[in-house]
């Protein structure tokens, strides 16, 4: 007996189920793929306006977001606006970024810091 790798054909009352199902997949990838690229802009600005290491840039994103009860994805957006010279960082984010910023270039997480 051999085995097809061909895929078998849906029944056609899963069908919709399943178009449905791929729909929302692809809804939630576009989702991630562009919180991610907002992510990686704003870990981007804190590496050129802090000189900071990339890692330490997200580690920052990271902690603000914990510490403000604010989403990643949010914080991002925030720091690109204040980087844009659109918006102004909101006070409870803007304290807890200079904080954060201040605890990871004194850890030495600067890219001008002796390795």
């Amino acid at each position: 007996m051999t085995t097809s790798r061909a895929q078998r054909p849906l029944p056609v009352d899963g069908r919709d189920d399943v178009v449905g199902r791929l729909e929302w997949e692809n809804a939630q990838l576009r989702r991630a793929v562009d919180s991610h690229a907002t992510v990686d802009q704003a870990i981007g600005v804190l590496v050129a306006v802090h000189r900071l290491e990339p890692a330490a840039g997200f580690e920052v994103l990271r902690e603000v977001s914990q510490q403000t009860n604010t989403r990643l994805h949010t914080v991002a957006e925030m720091v690109l606006g204040w980087a844009l010279r659109k918006d102004r960082l909101p006070p409870p984010v803007d304290q807890e970024l200079e904080a954060a910023l201040q605890r990871h270039l004194d850890a030495g997480d600067g890219m001008d810091q002796p390795g």
